[in-house]
């Protein structure tokens, strides 16, 4: 018989976010290259039902499965693809992979809180749990050792991958910025940190488009610098967009700018890359690390450090074979490397 895998994807709810890019990518692999090894099952919300396909099985959400998970012995390896599932490993018989994408709430809470005292305790036991632990970039790996020493040992880095797609011939956003613009994709959050690009749109007549979903109070803080700049009508706040919008942005935007301040890995940077256009960062985080020498940084956040960097970073993309350069970076990123390298981890587990 084949050795039966779980893969839990329930926080694949939400089209248009990373978690759900990771989700559907790494297991559409894993079901291509293990599905004739391993017997594939995921766990899902009832919306996501059939997500791979007829191929695989599928276990229903059912919000008691943070107490008690009825086929906890089903299994011979849950893997975990983020820290956030419902359940965690002490609520199964098996070999268990967690892959952990980031550790934001560390640095979203406020220190000596309950709240972080609760999410510490909660991490430290699913890592505790755990027999690999993975992290999608070396940095959340070192962050994950210098909160949770323990881990060391039993965790690796395996990176994200990213496929290039397109939107169709003749397609057009439903909101077409109408001219030259900037573009950025995530959640509309103080952690992007978008509010900081406004300013790039000084003295010349580019837009700036931002597309995700939105979280207000960031959305108003975002619009109060617009209007403190003279800049409110070639700001466009999108909302969540379509993958063929997110593609037609990428592939007509000027530059791809993405200050943001906390990422595990920064998938829309890859994305960017694939279309041929010059992206720009902030030096936090894992985005210098994925972002690597074909992307330009801003060191800091001042208005007229970022237009120099912008400027001299466009012209140096143009003079230099920009596009190609980007592209082969994006490239050494794939979901068929991160499939194999999870399904190497899954037959480790069931060997030990």
């Amino acid at each position: 018989m084949k050795p039966e895998i779980l893969l839990t994807l329930d926080s694949m709810r939400h089209a248009n976010t990373g978690l759900y890019t990771f989700g559907h990518c790494l297991g559409r692999e894993i079901m291509r290259q293990g599905g004739a090894e391993f017997g594939v099952n995921v766990y899902t919300y009832p919306a996501q039902q059939g997500v791979l396909g007829q191929a695989a099985g599928y276990v229903q959400h059912k919000h008691f499965h943070q107490l008690f998970f009825p086929q906890r012995a089903r299994f011979d390896v849950v893997h975990f693809a983020d820290q956030y599932c419902r359940f965690g490993p002490a609520k199964v018989r098996a070999k268990t992979v967690m892959t952990v994408h980031d550790m934001n709430q560390i640095y979203e809470q406020q220190p000596g809180t309950r709240k972080l005292a609760r999410y510490m305790r909660r991490m430290q036991a699913k890592i505790a749990g755990a027999d690999k632990v993975v992290a999608i970039s070396r940095y959340v790996a070192a962050d994950l050792v210098r909160h949770f020493p323990d881990v060391r040992g039993k965790i690796s880095v395996i990176y994200n991958g990213s496929d290039f797609t397109s939107a169709p011939d003749g397609h057009r956003p439903q909101v077409d910025p109408g001219g030259p613009f900037l573009f950025s994709v995530g959640m509309v959050c103080a952690k992007k940190n978008f509010h900081v690009l406004v300013p790039l749109l000084r003295n010349n007549a580019r837009k700036l488009v931002i597309s995700g979903i939105v979280k207000e109070e960031y959305r108003q803080k975002i619009l109060a610098e617009a209007a403190a700049h003279g800049v409110s009508e070639r700001v466009l706040i999108t909302g969540p967009v379509s993958q063929y919008d997110k593609d037609w942005y990428y592939a007509h935007c000027e530059a791809f700018v993405f200050p943001s301040l906390a990422e595990g890995f920064g998938l829309p940077v890859i994305e960017a890359m694939h279309h041929g256009k010059p992206v720009f960062l902030s030096t936090l985080t894992s985005l210098p690390e994925i972002g690597g020498d074909a992307a330009y940084y801003f060191d800091n956040f001042e208005p007229d450090h970022m237009a120099a960097v912008l400027e001299r970073g466009l012209a140096h993309f143009a003079a230099n074979h920009g596009p190609d350069t980007v592209r082969h970076h994006a490239s050494q990123f794939t979901w068929e490397k991160a499939a194999a390298a999870y399904l190497d981890l899954y037959r480790s587990c069931l060997k030990a």
